[in-house]
């Protein structure tokens, strides 16, 4: 099961790479060029987000691998799954932030807008995490999991809802970089939601290896 779920991991990482490219080109239309776009992928910085991405999602599968295994759900996987899906959600304030924050103030930001995303997305992490520790007090890993994952969801159109009409004003502007915030929370809220299908993945994968391997997992069980 712990295979399936770096497989999973894996596949998401390759789709948000693969799907990076059209998206820029999309959101800049017609001023970035395809030799332009294809330049992030020389950038430190756009490896290192995909390698957090994808750590995350294998993080966020740590209690449906012990679902899937029939295995006690014990503090260290069911943190790992709350950390990870609150991590996203922290994202998605980020996002909104930056979507809002060049929609009210054009061209004319200050330098601390970057900090004052990544405040309120770890006080956001911060929060969401505390959310969901508590509720882990008194509903089952299943249930859990799947609010989790319905927040993720849920946030992740809400967040879309706001940044592709604030990024649509943003490109018919005048001004140098336009679109840039608010292309951040489009990536954020994409990304987010490709992220929460993670779980539905993983299970769909873990019931075909039960329907092919019958005899391993009735001793698994046992």
């Amino acid at each position: 099961m712990k295979r399936w779920a770096v497989i999973v991991a894996i596949l998401y990482a390759l789709t948000l790479g693969v799907l990076s490219l059209p998206v820029a080109l999309l959101a800049f239309v017609p001023d970035v060029s395809v030799k332009e776009g294809a330049a992030m992928y020389g950038q430190w910085q756009w490896w290192l987000l995909l390698a957090v991405m994808g750590l995350a999602q294998a993080a966020l599968l740590a209690v449906p691998v012990r679902l899937a295994s029939r295995r006690p759900i014990t503090r260290r996987p069911l943190a790992l799954t709350i950390m990870a899906g609150a991590l996203m959600l922290g994202g998605l304030v980020a996002g909104v932030f930056c979507a809002l924050y060049e929609f009210a103030v054009r061209d004319k930001g200050q330098d601390w807008s970057g900090w004052a995303a990544l405040a309120l997305g770890l006080a956001g992490w911060c929060a969401w995490a505390a959310i969901f520790f508590r509720l882990s007090r008194s509903a089952q890993p299943e249930d859990l999991l799947s609010r989790l994952c319905n927040c993720l969801l849920k946030g992740s159109i809400l967040e879309l809802l706001i940044a592709v009409p604030t990024h649509i004003v943003a490109r018919c502007r005048d001004y140098c970089c336009a679109g840039f915030m608010t292309f951040i929370g489009l990536t954020l809220g994409m990304s987010v939601m490709l992220f929460s299908f993670g779980p539905g993945v993983f299970f769909l994968f873990a019931a075909r290896w039960r329907r092919l391997h019958p005899a391993n997992d009735a001793a698994q069980g046992e």
